[in-house]
């Protein structure tokens, strides 16, 4: 194939991943759950706060692992 095949594959690709992410962060704030989950560190002084979401990380991590795996399976 030329160069510009390629280039035209990949940006497809590219332009998809990105209408998925603006999906999912459209959709994230009407999940009450996502960021608020028991583990999940938050610390808040007087005029501070850290917020590190690890458990939703985690779990994310786990989510999307599995549902790459399994889109790798069907693909062969």
């Amino acid at each position: 194939m030329d160069a510009r095949t390629e280039i035209a594959k990949f940006l497809m690709v590219v332009g998809i991943v990105i209408f998925f992410v603006g999906i999912i962060v459209f959709l994230a704030p009407r999940i009450p759950w996502l960021g608020h989950l028991p583990g999940d560190i938050d610390v808040r002084g007087k005029n501070f706060r850290i917020y590190f979401p690890i458990i939703t990380c985690i779990l994310l991590s786990i989510l999307l692992t599995i549902l790459l795996n399994l889109i790798k399976f069907l693909r062969r």
